[in-house]
């Protein structure tokens, strides 16, 4: 049975009717500061990028959703069947309430293993950003590299970190936080 959408934390397919609130959330100033492109979004260019990114089909959009209604996105990009594997990122709502990205990055990480069955998901991280790298790490993903000078952000260049998960480290450590829970 699905879960009741206004219960429970769920990830639901974004939508045209969304593309306003994920513009917004993306050109909040705290959400700008941690991207490769940190410049504020036009409408006209948003339009573009969900023309392009709708065109895809290697790639999936979601809108996270708690008992509250929309509070964050994430995306999986790259996803290969042949493969297994996809990348992923997410940003929370404007005004989320504190513990949104764990919860989102739980939901997600459902998502990536149980319904699109990969074997692998990958995501990247500036190292300006030590709190989602924390947050991945405390999730079980395990650092793969560090590109060195990869991304140039106001001219000074930024080191990225790529991190990845194997569904069995998560579904291990979901198993693990669920019993703390239970205790």
């Amino acid at each position: 049975m699905p879960p009741d959408p206004t219960t429970t934390d769920h990830l639901r397919p974004a939508t045209d009717a969304d593309l306003s609130a994920m513009r917004d959330w993306r050109n909040a100033p705290g959400v700008r500061a941690m991207m490769y492109t940190q410049h504020v979004i036009t409408p006209d260019e948003h339009a573009a990028w969900w023309q392009a990114q709708t065109a895809r089909g290697d790639v999936r959009h979601l809108i996270f959703c708690t008992e509250v209604g929309p509070q964050g996105a994430v995306s999986f990009t790259d996803i290969s069947s042949r493969h297994g594997t996809a990348s992923w990122a997410f940003y929370a709502a404007v005004g989320a309430p504190r513990g949104t990205g764990r919860r989102m990055e739980h939901a997600a990480l459902d998502h990536a293993f149980d319904t699109l069955t990969l074997r692998k998901l990958t995501c990247e991280v500036l190292t300006i950003n030590p709190r989602v790298i924390a947050l991945h790490k405390a999730h079980g993903f395990r650092v793969e590299g560090i590109f060195r000078a990869q991304v140039m952000l106001n001219g000074t260049p930024h080191d990225v970190i790529r991190l990845a998960l194997f569904p069995n480290r998560w579904r291990a450590i979901r198993q693990a936080k669920e019993k703390e829970l239970t205790r």
